[in-house]
């Protein structure tokens, strides 16, 4: 049989969309597809938090079934201590492309962590990791002055986000004091949209079916013992990354007799409905990305992925 997407592999996809949305699902459709074409496919995780080992309810990890049905890479990579880094995962995304092109493959990125798709996408250039000066500016409980602060070091680089986002403002403060140079001067700055041999389609939700979706995600992995895997990462030691997973960190405040179940599952599920919204806030400003209105048409899909691949 004719392989009919042998030109595909020179235009990589990537599946993205909102937690819940679907991603998963709608890959394992086109690797059906694409072996019923004379191909194959493999998929790569652009998931910051399907890394860690253990934690698979809580990041709807690829079932074992999935798994053996084809292969996917970067799941179940390191232990929860580990403060799993952005210049880790491209490195390792990297080597993930180049070895299913090696086999044939087609490369498929599902995912919904925007700032790993572009370090992937992209070719991001990675600051390095200061973190004697982390811990320092972690002390400072003054987001605003922070802010501030770093306008003063680097305004560009402050005028790139807002000043009530502590994570992003550290970790640039991070990055301008312990490297000596503007965080901004690293690569062109996450506003500039390039030429990309990827080929990225996101999926579209109604915001109130999405909440719908989200909801009954969490319902669904309580019955699969999210719960336990959570008092399980409890007694892990996990790092400040792994905590952070949404439904973990409520979690892990009842765990931690903060509060009772049914108040950390609905602050979970609140949480989760914003995150989603954020994720569609962050894809929707890549004027690269094809949008396809859910549920997932995978002869949409197809047809933009084919089309981006001259065929």
């Amino acid at each position: 049989m004719t392989d009919i997407w042998a030109p595909h592999r020179n235009h990589p996809l990537a599946i993205l969309g909102s937690t819940a949305s679907g991603k998963s699902a709608l890959a394992l459709a086109l690797v059906d597809r694409i072996r019923a074409g004379g191909g194959e496919a493999e998929l790569i995780s652009i998931d910051s938090m399907q890394v860690y080992c253990g934690m698979n309810v809580g990041t709807a990890t690829p079932a074992a079934a999935e798994q053996a049905h084809v292969r996917h890479h970067l799941i179940d990579l390191v232990d929860p201590s580990h403060a799993f880094t952005v210049s880790e995962f491209q490195s390792l995304a990297r080597s993930a492309i180049d070895s299913a092109r090696r086999r044939g493959a087609v490369p498929i990125l599902v995912g919904g962590t925007g700032l790993y798709l572009r370090a992937v996408i992209d070719d991001l250039e990675i600051p390095g990791q200061f973190p004697d000066v982390a811990v320092e500016l972690e002390t400072d409980l003054n987001t605003a002055g922070l802010h501030a602060r770093l306008a003063e070091l680097d305004p560009t680089a402050a005028s790139r986000m807002e000043p009530t986002n502590r994570r992003r403002v550290v970790r640039a403060l991070e990055v301008t004091l312990g490297s000596g140079r503007p965080f901004s001067s690293f690569g062109p700055g996450l506003d500039t949209y390039g030429e990309s041999e990827f080929v990225q389609v996101a999926l579209r939700w109604d915001r109130a079916d999405l909440d719908v979706r989200i909801a009954a995600r969490h319902e669904q992995q309580m019955a699969e013992g999210f719960l336990d895997e959570v008092r399980w990462l409890a007694q892990r030691a996990p790092s400040r990354t792994a905590r952070q997973a949404l439904g973990y960190r409520e979690l892990l405040m009842h765990v931690a007799g903060e509060c009772s179940l049914e108040e950390a599952l609905d602050l979970a599920i609140t949480r989760t409905r914003q995150f989603a919204r954020r994720q569609e806030r962050w894809f929707r400003r890549d004027p690269r990305i094809h949008w396809v209105d859910a549920p997932p048409d995978v002869d949409a899909v197809i047809e933009h992925w084919s089309a981006a691949a001259g065929r």
